[in-house]
């Protein structure tokens, strides 16, 4: 049982009750990391244990890396007890984890393992929910203990936005859909305040699924954004949507690979910021990591 300082300093009542449930179900070993360093130890000393998390979506995302970079994400089985402000868990509860700190310590206990696909760069970075990249709109630059700046998105679209329509859905689907709604409406409203990106403006970006070229610089695009699958639907394929600027329904496809290029530009990568790059490449990699998930 892996700790995160954040949660234990934003809301240690919710960690106390995660820990106490889990204590009484099952035999533990708790970890309480400082610090990047000691929490990639505490994960690497693991041994056989099952590791849980309990922290914000940021504490997911770094267990998740550091079990990539050692190669040993398959073999693991992850399991989260989601602790923060709601925005600071959005990703977890979009994943299908309770966000209720006995909720998700009782699904740790008797929920089930899930496989789900994975996005990596080729940078190495990963993207479990959603990749997105706005055009022309300040995107959140990364403060001391997680939180970020706001930043402007499209009205019911934006980070994580669920746009994977039109396959069979798994049990918590329609959860994943509310979750995503919420999430992009309230980046919304956060960043009201920074001033409208124009009609007009836009990325002007070249992006290419599997080598299909869906858009190209000639003509500027309003947003894409990326989705892996859930690992249900069998097909290892990421979603891909261009909207346009022009009020006209928006490219779609499925693809292995995604390239985008162009001048400068920056993306979200769930609640990562990277960038600016001219050109990054993104791969599925089906069925790449387990998640622990309610029974239905």
């Amino acid at each position: 049982m892996v700790i995160d300082p954040v949660a234990r300093s934003t809301d240690g009542e919710s960690v106390r009750i995660a820990k106490d449930v889990l204590c009484a179900g099952a035999a533990a070993k708790i970890c309480l990391p400082d610090g990047p360093e000691e929490y990639a130890r505490a994960l690497a000393r693991r041994g056989h244990r099952r590791p849980v998390v309990i922290g914000d979506d940021r504490a997911l995302l770094r267990a998740v890396a550091l079990l990539h970079k050692e190669r040993d994400l398959a073999q693991v089985a992850l399991a989260v007890v989601p602790v923060g402000a709601p925005g600071a868990v959005a990703l977890s509860r979009a994943l299908g984890v309770p966000t209720d700190a006995v909720a998700a310590a009782r699904a740790v206990l008797d929920g089930t393992e899930h496989s789900l696909d994975l996005l990596t760069d080729d940078s190495d970075g990963i993207v479990l929910g959603g990749l997105d990249i706005p055009c022309g709109r300040r995107l959140p630059r990364q403060r001391e203990g997680g939180d970020e700046a706001a930043y402007e998105a499209v009205p019911g679209a934006g980070p994580g936005a669920d746009i994977r329509a039109g396959h069979r859905a798994a049990w918590w689907a329609p959860l994943v859909r509310k979750a995503r709604t919420a999430l992009s409406r309230l980046a919304a409203a956060a960043g009201a305040h920074g001033g409208r990106c124009s009609r007009t403006a836009g990325h002007r970006l070249r992006v290419e699924a599997d080598g299909v070229v869906l858009a190209d610089l000639d003509r500027p695009v309003r947003w894409v954004s990326v989705t892996p699958g859930d690992g249900d639907d069998g097909t290892g394929l990421a979603e891909v949507v261009v909207h346009w600027q022009e009020a006209e329904p928006p490219v779609r496809a499925r693809a292995r690979a995604v390239t985008v290029s162009g001048t400068d530009f920056r993306y979200r990568a769930d609640v990562v910021v990277g960038g600016p790059v001219r050109t990054r490449t993104w791969t599925v990699h089906p069925d790449a990591w387990r998640l622990t998930l309610p029974h239905d």
